[in-house]
């Protein structure tokens, strides 16, 4: 299982002020796409099935605040 922040709801945050990441220590936040082409592309690298699942009330436009991936072995 591996959590991301979705970058694309950041918009919310009207704190941020523009900041790409809403703390100091992510290394990174996603949007979706890319989070999902990159879990995908690990799943089929290493043998993996991959879902993904919202954390928090997904924005009708900007998805969830949290993305989620859970790998099962296929």
């Amino acid at each position: 299982m591996l959590t991301t922040p979705n970058v694309e709801y950041n918009a919310r945050f009207e704190a941020l002020h523009g900041k790409e990441l809403r703390h100091s220590d992510h290394r990174f936040e996603w949007t979706r796409a890319e989070f999902e082409a990159w879990a995908r592309a690990g799943a089929e690298r290493f043998g993996y099935a991959v879902r993904f699942e919202d954390i928090g009330e997904a924005d009708p436009v900007l998805g969830p605040p949290t993305q989620m991936g859970v790998f099962t072995c296929s």
